[in-house]
């Protein structure tokens, strides 16, 4: 029988803070999870400017570049993440939504790979994480049957 592999998802729900970081890490710990998972992405690659440019109140302030810049974790909030996943023994990775967010996590040792619905139309990004033949997650959200089939044959290729 195979084991089932529970993953927290943790994505942005840290609202840029590493102390909620450290407590959802240490809850997915404690209901047995496998592994937390986050989201990653270089903002001026997702957004455009102008949605960028837009109006939106938050604890960032008053524009969506100042909430998405607000949920957006750099290289030393990952660091202290890998540190604090490996003290407790839980394997960590995240979804990359973007080419450069995907070189960005190359830095860590991670075992997975994840491609977000939202980004399973992105071949080249598709491709990028299919190219590593680390175990990867598809979400198929929203997808079609086209999209998914093209998604698969990308791993395929790449003999996964």
């Amino acid at each position: 029988m195979k084991k089932i592999f529970i993953i927290a998802e943790i994505g942005i729900n840290h609202n840029g803070d590493l102390g909620i970081v450290r407590d959802l890490i240490d809850v997915a710990v404690d209901v047995g999870a496998d592994a937390v998972k986050f989201q990653k992405r270089a903002i001026d690659l997702v957004y455009t400017q102008e949605f960028l440019d837009g109006k939106r109140e938050s604890p960032w302030g008053t524009t969506q570049r100042e909430q998405k810049e607000g949920l957006e974790f750099g290289l030393d909030d990952y660091t202290e993440i890998d540190k604090y996943c490996k003290e407790k023994g839980i394997e960590w990775f995240a979804s990359a939504w973007d080419i450069e967010s995907q070189k960005f996590l190359n830095q860590f040792d991670l075992k997975y790979n994840k491609v977000a619905s939202a980004m399973l139309t992105l071949t080249p990004l598709v491709e990028a994480i299919a190219k590593q033949k680390r175990y990867t997650f598809i979400s198929t959200g929203m997808s079609t049957m086209e999209e998914i089939e093209n998604a698969v044959k990308i791993f395929r290729k790449f003999n996964l």
